[in-house]
This record gives structure tokens, sequence and C-alpha cells, in this order.
């Protein structure tokens, strides 16, 4: 791939760092880090911006060139497609963004520099489902479970859709896990007799559940923690530092899989749909992932094949639109409350403890 030419010294220093990064992260993480050089390609020159933000790569972490930065970022001022130029860019981008800045000043400062990052919007989270309404839920969907194919004024639930809905409901009761993690999940992330479910949390979200238990463990505020673990604390005492430093040391290493229990009514469900996904998957496609992955695709699309590995946003999509029908051909049943389209919300809704050990035979399934 050609590397790009910006003009600002700056930003072409910023991109041999991330240029010499290669190997060291992530594809999807150096796609990221190549977004954040981008954008500050585009953002220096502009009336918003120091004019020594154009000097050296350390300059534009200094808080007079992240300010306009990050408002003409989070404007959607940067963005690459000219047609998309003005519009907001939603939380989760900004999250993206600030934590590619945290790594980059990381790379780009001396060891030991602080530097001041802007600070995310907490945005104003849905509802979540109380949890007598939950209860219900767990016994309306082993109900379902053993049910025939719903229909009602012409909407139909496929069995193939209802069996693939109905077990990812049940992970989501009972482990809690993102649709990233859901969507990473394989076979051996069963336990034999599906006993437990495991989910592999991602590094970032590991540092997040170490923080709470060192937060727990401290009595400090979590973002308190949080600044102290990443070492971009500002205000913080020097006591402060420690004390966190001393807790999170005694924790230990947080375990790359967390396993999760499975209720009997979820893994009739889960054992359900693994006799449709064996059905799906065709064992003459060599994709990668096909043969292993939990949650597959149940009809051709713009992705694939059928029964080819559901990506974080598909899965969201299948969630949803499962829903949506289920909420349909559901409604006026008895006990029957209509459930959220987001599984956010479910998820935000369950308070899952995971196993002190990892169950016998663990990721024994092939």
């Amino acid at each position: 791939m050609t590397p790009k030419r910006y003009s600002a010294p700056s930003v072409r220093q910023l991109s041999a760092v991330v240029d010499g990064m290669a190997g060291t992260v992530s594809e999807g993480r150096m796609r990221q880090l190549r977004m954040v050089v981008d954008m500050f390609g585009r953002a220096v020159g502009r009336d918003e911006m120091p004019a020594r933000a154009s000097r050296t790569a350390a300059q534009l972490f200094t808080w007079a060139s992240l300010r306009p930065f990050w408002s003409m970022a989070v404007a959607g001022e940067l963005r690459h497609w000219e047609k998309d130029v003005g519009k907001p860019l939603p939380v989760w981008s900004q999250r993206v963004v600030r934590s590619c800045l945290e790594v980059l000043a990381a790379r780009v400062l001396p060891a030991g520099k602080r530097v001041r990052l802007p600070e995310l919007e907490v945005p104003e989270l849905k509802a979540t489902v109380p949890g007598r309404e939950l209860d219900a839920l767990y016994r309306g969907m082993v109900d379902l479970a053993a049910r025939g194919p719903l229909v009602r004024d012409g909407t139909a639930l496929s069995p193939e859709d209802r069996a693939r809905l109905l077990a990812m409901v049940a992970v989501l009761l009972d482990a809690g896990p993102r649709s990233g993690e859901m969507a990473a999940q394989s076979l051996a992330d069963l336990a034999p007799s599906e006993a437990a479910v495991g989910v592999r949390r991602r590094s970032q979200r590991r540092d997040e559940y170490r923080a709470g238990e060192v937060a727990a463990l401290t009595g400090l505020h979590p973002r308190t923690v949080a600044s102290v673990l990443s070492r971009l604390g500002h205000g913080v005492s020097e006591a402060t530092e420690a004390r966190v430093m001393e807790a999170f040391a005694a924790l230990g290493p947080a375990p790359e899989v967390e396993w999760f229990e499975l209720r009997p009514g979820s893994r009739v469900a889960v054992r359900r749909w693994l006799e449709v996904r064996e059905r799906l998957v065709e064992e003459d496609v060599a994709l990668t992932g096909q043969r292993t992955a939990l949650w597959v695709s149940i009809a051709p699309s713009k992705a694939g094949p059928i029964g080819i590995p559901l990506r974080p946003q598909g899965l969201r999509q299948a969630y949803a639109r499962g829903i949506t029908a289920l909420n349909w051909v559901m409604a006026g049943s008895y006990g029957w409350q209509p459930l959220p389209t987001t599984m956010e919300q479910i998820r935000r809704s369950v308070d899952v403890v995971p196993l002190l050990e990892p169950p016998q035979g663990e990721g024994s399934r092939t």
C-alpha cells in the first residue's frame, strides 16, 4: 500500500509512528489509528488549530491542539467522505477516536509525560428491563423452545430464526456478553453438555472490568482508577496512585475467558440451535471460522451464503429483527411483555457472576 503524504511535518511524523506499530497491534486497530492520522491531516492548517501543531507530532497532543481537534472530530468536520462532512460522530466512534489518541500519545510523548484527553459525554441510557420481566422472559423462552413455528396475521418466525433467537436470548440472560463478544464465540466456548458458556473479553474490556474491581477494593471512583491505570491521570496524588497500583497488583491478571453457568432451559435453547446450526454449516465451504463459529447466518445475504459467521452488526440486526417478529407474534399472550429490540438493554438488565473455576473439560467441543 502506497503511504499517504501529508503536508504538515507533525502529521508525517505521526504517520511514521503508526507505520512502526505494524505487527504489534491488530489490523483493526491499525485501520483505526490510520483513520485518526488522516483526521489530523485534515485538521492541521485550519484556523481552529494552533500554528505550532504543524511542527512536531508532540505538538498534536497539547491541549491547545487536542481541544479544537476533538471539537471538529465530534462535529463530523474531519470525516473522510465529503458527503458525510458535518454529520456528528456517534458515541461509539468518539470512543474509538479517543482510544486511538491515548495509544498514540503514549508512543509520541516521553515516558511519564501526562496528556489531557477529551472527556466523553455520557449518553442517556435506555431503560433496563425489571428483574420480574426478565424472569417472565426466561420462562417464556423455555416454553417457546418446545413449541412449533410461530405465525400470527401473516407474520412468521421460522424454526431456524426462532431457534437462533432463543439461544441468543438465553446466552444474553445468563452471561451478559456484548455483541462483539458474542459474535466472537465459537463452539469451543460451550462446556460439555452446554452446562456453561465462555465469554472472551477483549483486552480493553478486561481493563474496564479490572478497574471496577480495583475501585471496589479501594473505595475510589472507577474513573479515577481508570485514569491511573492508563497512566494518564491528572490531579491524582502519588498516594492515590500507589493505592491503586497496589490493589491492581494484588488482583493478578484478569482471565481471558470468563465462564457462566447456563440454566437448564438455556441449555435446551442452545442445544436446539446447535442442531439447526449443524444443518446450516456446509462442510465444503472453506471460510475462516465457518465450522467453529457459534452464531451463523440462516439466510444468504450480501455478506455471503447461509452458514457464515455473524459479525457484531449482523448479530445485532438478527436479534432486533427476531425480537420485532416475536413481539408481534406473542402480543396478547398471557404474561408476555414486549422485549427491547436492542441487545444492550437486555445485557445491562442482567447481573451475572462468572464461575470461580472453568468448567470440567472446557473447550473440548469442536
